[in-house]
């Protein structure tokens, strides 16, 4: 088990309003794990939350969209009141991985509610949190930087009493043939929930899908090449899939991002539960 330092809760953290929230930036929950050559915490500081944006900023624009932001930051509106979980690597002293949370605790205006109708998922009893902006140095991509982004989820799942976990899960592709081929292999395999069903707002809808539901309801018509699709699932999903997440119906296109958007949400009981039996597997 990871050593954990440093946990408390921070109430009330917007008396003093939102934009000096940003200049002086503190988490709303801290948390601290130390474990081996990382330090996995919640951005406390505005400097710690300034090299987080940057790092994506890197990712998200430079890398994946080839172009940068004069400020050399990836911001929006929902970042001051968020916590934004890092990964520091103590050898070079920087921050290899981000994810943003937020608790309902803290706010009832979601990222993901920018793009989904989502009336369903709000109503869910309990505290729920959202999950996104995840991103990881390309040198650091592995299972170790995974892992320790579960373990910072996990402390902070603990720290606010979630119940339920749910965000963005992206996949980079604009092809409309691959998105129905996507989403008929999560629906072939079980990972489309019945229950939770969302749509995407009108902007960010994939053309065409909603016809091409109707003349194949069932999706299991679509021929999928064995190992094909699993390949295109990002690791984060498929980690997420693993433990019992269920992505909430069809995918929004997000033209910004050139990517398409699976809303995935996650029992934190179901989740606890699969990791006991992976460890008495183990």
């Amino acid at each position: 088990m990871p050593e954990i330092k440093q946990m408390m809760m921070i109430r009330n953290p917007f008396k003093k309003g939102t934009k000096s929230r940003m200049k002086d930036f503190k988490a709303n929950i801290a948390i601290y794990i130390e474990k081996k050559n990382f330090i996995v915490k919640t951005a406390n500081s505005t400097e710690e939350l300034r090299e987080a944006l940057k790092l994506r900023h890197d990712i998200f624009l430079l890398e994946l969209l080839k172009r940068k932001k004069r400020s050399g930051l990836d911001k929006d509106k929902f970042d001051k009141h968020c916590d934004h979980l890092i990964i520091i690597d103590k050898r070079i002293n920087k921050i290899i991985g981000t994810y943003r949370l937020q608790s309902s605790e803290h706010t009832t205006k979601w990222y993901t509610a920018t793009e989904f109708h989502m009336k369903h998922i709000k109503k869910l009893p309990g505290t729920k949190l959202e999950l996104g902006r995840a991103c990881v140095h390309p040198e650091h991509r592995n299972g170790v930087t995974i892992t320790l982004l579960w373990e910072g989820i996990s402390e902070y799942i603990a720290a606010s009493g979630s119940s339920y976990l749910f965000g963005c899960s992206s996949i980079k592709t604009m092809d409309k043939d691959e998105i129905r081929q996507i989403y008929a292999y999560l629906k072939q395999n079980g990972h489309i929930s019945e229950y939770h069903r969302v749509r995407p707002k009108n902007k960010f809808k994939v053309p065409g899908f909603k016809r091409f539901s109707r003349l194949h309801p069932l999706h299991s018509q679509i021929y999928i090449e064995p190992g094909e699709m699993k390949d295109k699932i990002p690791s984060l999903l498929a980690s997420y899939l693993r433990v019992g997440a269920k992505v909430c119906g069809v995918p929004a296109m997000d033209k910004s991002f050139k990517c398409i958007d699976f809303l995935t949400l996650m029992k934190v009981e179901d989740m606890n539960r699969a990791y006991i039996r992976k460890d008495k597997a183990e």
